[in-house]
C-alpha cells in the first residue's frame, strides 16, 4: 500500500493535483465556517432584538407603575380633578 501511494506523490501530476485538491478542500472549509458564523450572528442579532423589546416592555410597566395612585384617597383626587 505505502509503495501505491508514494507512487502516486511522485508523479508530477499526481501532487498538482492533490495541491488542487488540498486548495479546494481548504476553500470549502473556510465557506462553510463562514456560513455557520453567519447564522451564529443571525441568532445572536435576533436574541438581542428579543431581549431589547422586553426590556422595553418592563421599563413601560415600570414608568406606568411609579405614576399610579399610592392610595384611594389620591386615585380619588385624581378622578376629581380628571388628571387619571
Amino acid at each position: 500500500m505505502a509503495p501505491l501511494l508514494i507512487g502516486f506523490a511522485a508523479s508530477p501530476w499526481m501532487r498538482a493535483a492533490l495541491r488542487h485538491g488540498a486548495i479546494i478542500l481548504a476553500l470549502l472549509l473556510f465557506l462553510l465556517s463562514l456560513r455557520r458564523s453567519g447564522e451564529r450572528a443571525g441568532r445572536l442579532a435576533e436574541r438581542l432584538e428579543t431581549t431589547e423589546k422586553a426590556n422595553d416592555v418592563q421599563r413601560r410597566m415600570l414608568e406606568a407603575a411609579a405614576r399610579r395612585p399610592r392610595d384611594h384617597h389620591e386615585l380619588a383626587d385624581r378622578l376629581r380633578d380628571g388628571e387619571f
